[in-house]
């Protein structure tokens, strides 16, 4: 918001405070009279990005966006004739569209591990990695290794990839974390990554790990020195997730919910023109947002640190 009329920063500000009229729909629509331009067009031609979670709601979104301005998208997802239908109708609807599939179930540590080695044998060059593939289970889970759902899907899953894709980042390539404006109402967790202690709750745990990824994308915009890295969180979208886990929120909400498209707009927005940004690298409606409530001090660097250990432990990616 660096040279914002004082006006329009107040009356961001109170669109972000105010939660309601800034996270629906009403804040792109009034937004859109004052932030950045939009890319332009073929502005990301000749570069490749991949998209996690894509088969479905902003996923799918970001992709469709992306192949507008001329990208390759790689869009991965956990079954494969989600993913070949998706690619199919893209290439459908786009005409000279470069779409690749890619299967890999994001939670799954071993899963990652092999598909990334796959996929930098095939790959040269990567301009863009979103992390967006999600999980709001009702009931606590674990993966294949062990790990709670969410914890594995939203943390430990795309910090292994990042780290094992790192080498085929492009040195201006942006990486962007999907996260949640939910995580405001979760501080950091470091003494219980897995949610054993208490009663679990699908919504919490998604919380405190979208917490979990705005640390992780600071910590990495730290470790990828050149390269872009940003979390961001979509607003409050109409997406299959939102009404079949949280259905009393979807219907109270329902007319003011965003598009799947408004909650893909800043992560396009970010892959294409890749701005300055300073730590904690947090972004909403192409702006920088606070990733704290004004009264709060913002993370305690011992808590982060003892967090990014036990990420470090359960990836087997040593910290730098």
């Amino acid at each position: 918001m660096i040279g914002m009329p004082t006006l329009t920063r107040l009356a961001d500000a109170f669109l972000d405070r105010s939660v309601v009229p800034g996270y629906s729909r009403l804040g792109p629509a009034l937004r859109q009279r004052w932030w950045p331009a939009d890319p332009a067009p073929g502005s990301m031609a000749g570069r490749r990005v991949l998209v996690t979670g894509a088969t479905s709601g902003i996923g799918t979104a970001i992709a469709e966006g992306l192949l507008e301005l001329g990208a390759t998208v790689h869009v991965l997802g956990r079954n494969r004739t989600k993913t070949d239908d998706l690619v199919a109708r893209l290439v459908a609807e786009t005409p000279g569209a470069e779409v690749v599939a890619e299967v890999c179930d994001v939670g799954d540590l071993d899963a990652v591990r092999s598909w990334a080695q796959g996929f930098t044998e095939r790959v040269g060059t990567l301009h863009g990695l979103v992390h967006n593939a999600g999980a709001l289970p009702p009931e606590r889970s674990e993966t294949a290794q062990g790990h709670e759902l969410t914890l594995a899907v939203h943390v430990l899953g795309p910090h292994l990839m990042t780290a094992l894709l790192a080498d085929v980042l492009a040195p201006d390539a942006a990486v962007v974390w999907m996260s949640s404006g939910g995580m405001y109402g979760a501080g950091l967790r470091d003494d219980d990554l897995e949610f054993t202690d208490g009663e679990y709750s699908g919504v919490r745990a998604y919380a405190r790990t979208k917490r979990m990824q705005v640390v992780l994308a600071a910590e990495w915009a730290r470790r990828l020195p050149g390269r872009h890295v940003y979390s961001t969180h979509p607003g409050w979208v109409a997406t299959d997730g939102v009404t079949a886990s949280i259905p009393g929120f979807g219907a109270l909400m329902g007319p003011l919910l965003r598009t799947p498209a408004d909650g893909a707009d800043t992560t396009v927005w970010l892959l294409a023109t890749r701005p300055a940004s300073r730590s904690p690298h947090f972004w909403h409606d192409r702006a920088q947002r606070p990733s704290t409530l004004g009264w709060e001090r913002g993370q305690d660097p011992l808590r982060v640190r003892r967090f990014l250990d036990q990420v470090a432990a359960d990836t087997g990616v040593a910290q730098r």
